[in-house]
């Protein structure tokens, strides 16, 4: 009975203890472009710590079960690497960097609705109008992309700390380069949340062709990291960014990789094959709570009102996706198991009812 207890409420505890993980980082690598660092050897680095953490996993757990790597796998996998890891990680880093990351782990709220829209266009996701279940995907996903919209063209007033750094109080020059900067951080974890929703669907195919997760992942964490590695000393062409001496920055390298990327890969793989991939979506707004506390309590960044409705909206679509989704997979039991003797099949079936 206690291992049943424990089975059933150890992966809400690992889901809370990865948004902590997931927040953390986000707040670290904030702090780190801050302080001057570069986005892409952030993610260069990143990659590079995170290969060399699941390699040695990927070699003692499937050495023995791996199939032998096509042409066509490389090319899944090379793609996912650019689409899942570097240019979407880069994406959250760039909009960090004019954003808070308050706003940008409410934006992120929204990749689930759009891999959803994504599965209904490429007929891999049915919806169904005519059902209540459908009707609430629909208003869900029609919810997130309104606070989605308050996101992006309603800032608002700011709630905290409004006396020191109200946006009413700088100059105008100023002003407008803060909404500038505002608008292409916008575009940039849109463009991360898009990028998210297509690695969700392609890693699904990813997945049925090559179910050997730590290896999968594993060659994507060092392919990602050759391909911004390539596209960072093209255009970084001084050592100077590259060569990272503070300890802080440091910390935050081997913490984005090994914990934020490592680690958090085989719980999620874990969370999602002990409750569901529903289970582990349920928790994403959870990231943005904690996200908040740590931005206003230790990073001291402002909140707007515009974040706040926003926020609320893109939360409130999600859940009801997600009940909807829910509430499908609960009238859709698999399909029963081809008997092997029909005869036997129909004796046994009267002591079943």
């Amino acid at each position: 009975m206690m291992g049943s207890c424990l089975g059933g409420g150890l992966p809400v505890v690992v889901m809370l203890c990865l948004n902590v993980v997931a927040a953390v980082m986000v707040s670290l690598v904030k702090v780190a472009m801050n302080g001057g660092m570069n986005p892409l050897v952030i993610v260069t680095l990143q990659q590079l710590t995170a290969s060399v953490f699941l390699a040695p996993i990927a070699f003692f757990k499937e050495r023995k079960s791996r199939p032998k790597l096509t042409l066509e796998i490389f090319a899944y996998i090379f793609v996912s690497a650019a689409l899942g890891a570097a240019l979407r990680q880069y994406m959250i880093f760039v909009a960090l960097g004019y954003t808070t990351a308050t706003f940008v782990t409410a934006f992120s709220n929204i990749a689930p609705v759009l891999t959803f829209l994504l599965a209904v266009a490429t007929r891999s996701e049915a919806l169904n109008l005519k059902s209540r279940t459908g009707m609430a995907k629909l208003a869900g996903t029609l919810v997130s992309l309104g606070g989605a919209m308050v996101l992006t063209l309603y800032k608002g007033v700011a709630l905290t700390h409004a006396g020191a750094m109200s946006p009413h109080s700088q100059p105008a020059a100023e002003a407008a380069v803060s909404r500038g900067k505002w608008t292409l951080g916008t575009v940039a974890i849109l463009g991360n949340c898009v990028c998210l929703s297509c690695w969700f669907l392609l890693h699904g195919r990813l997945a049925n062709k090559y179910p050997h997760v730590y290896s999968c992942n594993a060659l994507m964490s060092m392919l990602s990291f050759l391909q911004v590695a390539a596209v960072g000393l093209c255009t970084q062409r001084s050592i100077t960014p590259w060569i990272i001496t503070s300890k802080f920055q440091i910390l935050t390298v081997l913490y984005a990789g090994i914990v934020g990327c490592g680690v958090s890969f085989v719980l999620v793989t874990w969370c999602i094959d002990k409750r569901g991939a529903v289970f582990v979506a349920a928790f994403i707004p959870v990231v943005q709570i904690i996200v908040s506390v740590i931005d206003f309590s230790i990073l001291h960044e402002q909140l707007y009102l515009g974040s706040v409705l926003g926020s609320l909206l893109v939360i409130g679509g999600l859940y009801l996706l997600l009940w909807g989704k829910r509430q499908e997979a609960l009238r859709c039991p698999p399909l029963p198991k081809v008997a092997e003797d029909p005869e036997k099949d129909e004796q046994q079936q009267p002591a079943h009812t």
